[in-house]
């Protein structure tokens, strides 16, 4: 995975996700959404072949776009390891 900033100010962070899909950028956005200071998130993907996706973050200010990225982050890392707890109860 390859990460771009493509915009960055003080309450905004636009930036691109090479080689990832629709999966990871609605669970990512979905976190994020979660997040009390988060105003607004959302991404595009011009095709789903071609090019990379876009997510674009905007918080009020009182937390930065970068840190709302990474407690979103973390919090999925979280509900991941829980899940391959449960994924452990069973036998496959």
């Amino acid at each position: 995975m390859e990460l771009s900033i493509v915009e960055e100010t003080p309450k905004k962070l636009a930036f691109e996700l090479k080689d990832e899909g629709h999966t990871l950028c609605n669970i990512l956005k979905s976190e994020l959404w979660a997040g009390k200071h988060v105003k607004s998130v959302a991404y595009t993907m011009a095709h789903p072949l071609v090019g990379a996706p876009r997510i674009v973050v905007e918080t009020d200010g009182e937390l930065k776009p970068r840190k709302a990225i990474a407690d979103a982050a973390d919090s999925l890392r979280k509900k991941m390891a829980e899940f391959r707890q449960e994924l452990k109860k069973f036998r496959w």
